[in-house]
């Protein structure tokens, strides 16, 4: 959507201190800060923000040991993922938009499993142990986190289809009032009494104790349903048009179905250009 010549792509969990034989006999999971070099991730993830160049680490998830560092010269959008990204004030305050995925833990252990076994040689069964292992890590360390994020998102299975875990999962975004989202209300109602008979809904909640907006939208929602949000989040944003526009941009919202072909989802594709929608407005707010 942004084009890949303007995209930098980093990846926290590079910054690992240990490697996989290591942190086996120190008996420490990679998820532990300990198990991490967060000032120099930290260090890193400034100098990107400031335009400069970095020598980033690279953890090769295949082997589990460290390849050669990589020179990395930041483009006009630098997108970093990885679990500890936002465990320092300092490296949170690098970012521009801070998004947190949430997924339903079963989910969650369904799309690890996938790509664990087919993409890094591991078993079902190893995967399963490793997250067993991993999961007081994982809650006293990476889910804290999702208090710093500026939109929450969960992909969901809907109620009917609690097996589902592609193009037809709902999306939950909880977004949080730290940064200007567009005002939704102007396409989206807000009847309480309608709210659950609607493919896209927008209500008030609370989130880790905060108020929060919620924006759901449905996987089974049709492509006229969300033409008129999209358009919306769009139309503030000239560069933002030509997104929405499926013929100039097959790709949005689409997601690999389970025999490989590839399904449109139309909660991702909301997704997907809410998040850019704050990317674009950050550059704006830089220029």
């Amino acid at each position: 959507m942004l084009g890949p010549e303007n995209v930098t792509v980093i990846c926290t969990d590079d910054y690992h201190r240990y490697d996989r034989k290591q942190r086996a006999e120190l008996g420490i999971t990679a998820l532990h800060p300990d198990c991490n070099y967060l000032d120099i991730m930290q260090q890193h993830l400034a100098l990107l923000s400031s335009g400069q160049p970095i020598l980033k680490p690279i953890y090769n998830h295949s082997t589990g040991t460290f390849d050669p560092p990589e020179y990395i010269k930041p483009n006009k959008f630098v997108i970093v993922e990885g679990l500890l990204g936002y465990s320092t004030r300092g490296a949170r305050d690098c970012y521009d938009v801070k998004v947190y995925l949430a997924p339903p833990e079963d989910l969650r252990a369904k799309w690890k499993i996938k790509r664990d076994t087919r993409k890094r040689g591991y078993t079902e069964e190893q995967v399963l142990a490793e997250m067993r292992k991993r999961e007081p890590d994982s809650e006293q360390f990476i889910r804290p986190q999702r208090q710093w994020s500026d939109i929450v998102v969960k992909f969901y299975p809907p109620q009917e289809a609690p097996n589902e875990r592609s193009a037809h999962l709902n999306v939950r975004l909880v977004l949080r009032p730290n940064i200007p989202h567009p005002d939704l209300t102007k396409v989206v109602s807000c009847d309480a009494t309608a709210y659950s008979k609607t493919t896209i809904r927008l209500g008030l909640d609370r989130d880790m104790g905060k108020p929060v907006d919620v924006l759901e939208v449905d996987g089974h929602a049709t492509e006229d349903q969300v033409m008129e949000l999209e358009h919306f989040i769009c139309g503030d944003i000239p560069h933002l048009l030509s997104f929405c526009d499926r013929e100039m941009n097959p790709e949005l919202g689409k997601v690999v179905g389970t025999t490989g072909e590839m399904l449109q989802s139309y909660p991702l594709a909301i997704t997907q250009l809410l998040v850019a929608y704050h990317m674009l407005k950050a550059i704006e707010g830089s220029l």
